[in-house]
């Protein structure tokens, strides 16, 4: 029974270890939806002030496009649309990324150059690894235009273009 009761202390401990040391860190491959050739990859790290958003994107075109979280991990519809609406745990009105109340998934614009390509590097606030703001499982997509930060529920900001899901990064 004590020993029973070490190991399960144990597990416990190391359980809650690997959560914590786990989801510091974690990654979307985005791959394009049906007829378009968007792709590439976000990363998310835990910060003191929030979660530092990193993005590398190709086969845009020129201009902004909206970027956000989905409430749910799954590309599997040839649009994307499995992925559901935005992340929106609070339920809030959709809104800009520096607005006092918005959706946890709207992190706002990434605007391609000329070649099409776009990065972005910031710190939401809002997102977090864990938790009730957890993006973790859930769906990331690029959208065909511009967010206008006004339309409700979704910023007016077109088709998705890609679509990827956050998975926690392990780091060996």
């Amino acid at each position: 029974m004590k020993r029973a009761i070490i190991f399960a202390a144990f597990g416990l401990t190391l359980a809650g270890y690997v959560s914590a040391a786990a989801s510091s860190n974690a990654v979307a491959v985005l791959h394009p939806t049906q007829g378009n050739t968007v792709e590439g990859k976000a990363t998310f790290t835990s910060t003191e002030t929030g979660t530092r958003v990193r993005v590398h994107l190709t086969g845009l075109t020129p201009g902004k496009h909206a970027f956000h979280i989905h409430e749910k991990g799954d590309c599997s519809a040839p649009d994307a649309a499995s992925a559901g609406g935005h992340f929106n745990p609070a339920s809030e009105p959709h809104a800009a990324p520096t607005a006092a109340h918005r959706h946890t998934g709207d992190l706002g614009n990434i605007e391609a150059n000329k070649d099409g390509v776009a990065d972005l590097d910031y710190t939401d606030p809002l997102a977090s690894l864990d938790g009730p703001n957890s993006i973790l499982g859930k769906g990331v997509i690029v959208h065909s235009g511009p967010d206008d930060f006004v339309t409700q529920p979704t910023g007016n900001a077109g088709g998705r273009v890609a679509c990827g899901v956050i998975a926690v990064a392990k780091s060996y």
